[in-house]
């Protein structure tokens, strides 16, 4: 249910905001925000059964919280498949003996190129034979005062053949139009039947990136300097946890990678079971998923460090963040590989497969979100035409960010469509659900009516919830209130609010729930 294709993601985002910094504000927001969140909207969704516009029939005024949903939802369905169709494009040209960014011979590389594997390599020799010229490359790498990698060249002037101003479109590229197509085809393949099917392809494309991760894991920590790159991971920079953007920048991506705010929670937890326990499963999904992500900054730094130490630089200095860490960086860390097409093909299908599951959920969202809305038995009946078309206009809208200028396009969405945005949108969710439609009645219709077929006792005892409800609310809510204002960017009555809320929620199901079970 969660959006796992930004497991991967958030590992890059450890690389970009100095990962030892990074570790302690993530897993607090996780803990504080992103567990109670995640199993609000869980129970929210189960409850009602309906997608992120039909819930909000328990306070129409705060219908727009829906749409905003889905305007958050459309722009990354838009971009994302984007993302998804280079990692298509990389996986398809590493069907050769040779990658094709391994050299700086080729016609779109320029004379500032210089390769870690050597640059007197011809392409017709034997792969046995760039494997020896590896030395000779990096010491003529590290000779270099400017360097312009080959993957960087080869990302730059060939795949993207990047504009240089955000207005001059220039135009489409063809191989990147393409493997657009190939990839909504993909998604609209595996949704046709709605859930039923993407449910079964889930169980592929959910639990196969972890026998990749895996194996780039043993391979990366047996490469000369991996140890450096785990270091530099692990190794706390207790200097930069006081700075307020660390701890904004790991609220936005526990939002992010669990989803949070998009609709898709709201829309998956709706086809779910009436008496389903979805605390268990928000727990699980939750710490599953935030230890996928830094289980992936592993693989990524045992990498880095690999690349460090054949380049002889520090590894904050191997590779910038962004797409450039995951079509750069590690494409090029790759071609350093004894049977380099044979990893660079695992490593681009991960991306995809782990792209796909993000995609299906949002797709589902935006479908499942017309459906409910229109909600005429035509429409119900022929819910496949629903999903072709919202599949051809995400491809028709994603046309414009296959250009020349579209990287531009795409790192704009990226960074502005789903960050503050998300923070925003919970925290309104929060104030709706908690104090308006009432925290007792939710509280009560969930555990009472949902969890009723698992005996879970939690209403016996009134003056219990009543004294918790009580002392979180002078206690806790203060206490995160207080917090949040410190480290967050947001503004802090909205925070405040609503992270209390959120703490509330969170701490009286644990303990309700646990209490229940003791007894």
């Amino acid at each position: 249910m969660t959006c796992q294709g930004f497991v991967f993601k958030c590992a890059l985002c450890l690389f970009a905001l100095v990962p030892g910094a990074f570790m302690l504000p993530y897993f607090i927001m996780l803990v504080f925000c992103g567990i109670p969140l995640f199993f609000l909207e869980l129970s929210f969704g189960q409850f009602a059964s309906q997608g992120c516009l039909g819930v909000w029939k328990i306070s129409p005024m705060f219908k727009g919280v829906g749409y905003g949903m889905m305007v958050v939802s459309t722009y990354i369905g838009i971009y994302y498949n984007v993302v998804i169709c280079i990692a298509f494009y990389y996986f398809f040209m590493s069907m050769t003996n040779l990658l094709p960014w391994t050299y700086c011979n080729n016609p779109w590389n320029t004379p500032d190129c210089s390769g870690v594997v050597g640059s007197g390599y011809q392409i017709n020799s034997s792969l046995a034979n760039a494997t020896t010229s590896l030395v000779a490359g990096v010491s003529e790498v590290v000779n270099r005062t400017k360097r312009t990698s080959p993957s960087e060249e080869y990302w730059k002037h060939y795949v993207l053949n990047i504009s240089d101003d955000i207005g001059n479109f220039g135009e489409v590229r063809l191989p990147i139009l393409g493997c657009l197509a190939v990839s909504w085809c993909v998604v609209f393949l595996c949704l046709i039947r709605g859930v039923k099917s993407s449910g079964k392809v889930v169980y592929f494309t959910a639990t196969f990136p972890y026998v990749v991760l895996t194996i780039l894991f043993i391979r990366g920590i047996t490469l000369d300097g991996a140890i450096n790159g785990i270091k530099y991971y692990l190794t706390p920079q207790w200097q930069k946890v006081l700075d307020a953007k660390v701890w904004g920048d790991a609220a936005s991506q526990i939002f992010y990678s669990l989803g949070c705010a998009w609709g898709g929670l709201i829309t998956m937890a709706s086809y779910n079971k009436f008496h389903n326990n979805c605390f268990r499963d928000s727990i699980i999904i939750s710490i599953t998923n935030c230890a996928t992500s830094v289980y992936a900054g592993f693989v990524i730094f045992s990498i880095l460090g690999f690349m460090a130490h054949n380049l002889n630089v520090p590894v904050s200095e191997v590779a910038d963040h962004g797409p450039g860490l995951a079509f750069v960086a590690y494409p090029e860390a790759l071609t350093l590989l004894p049977i380099s097409p044979l990893w660079s093909l695992l490593f681009f299908f991960m991306l995809i497969l782990l792209g796909l599951g993000t995609q299906f959920c949002l797709l589902e969202t935006l479908v499942t979100a017309i459906v409910d809305e229109i909600g005429t038995d035509w429409i119900i009946r022929n819910k496949t035409v629903v999903t072709l078309s919202v599949a051809v206009v995400g491809f028709l809208l994603g046309v414009p960010l296959t250009t020349q200028a579209g990287i531009y396009w795409l790192l704009l969405m990226d960074n502005y469509a789903a960050s503050f945005s998300l923070v925003v949108i919970s925290c309104i969710m929060c104030i709706c659900i908690m104090y308006i439609y009432g925290e007792e009645k939710h509280v009560y219709e969930f555990h009472a009516k949902t969890l009723r077929s698992q005996n879970v006792g939690i209403m016996k005892s009134k003056d219990l919830k009543g004294s918790l409800l009580e002392i979180i609310k002078k206690g806790g809510a203060s206490f995160l209130s207080l917090f949040l204002m410190f480290t967050s960017p947001c503004p802090p009555p909205a925070v405040g609010r609503g992270g209390s809320v959120c703490v509330k929620m969170s701490l009286l199901d644990v303990t309700l729930v646990f209490t229940a079970d003791l007894a």
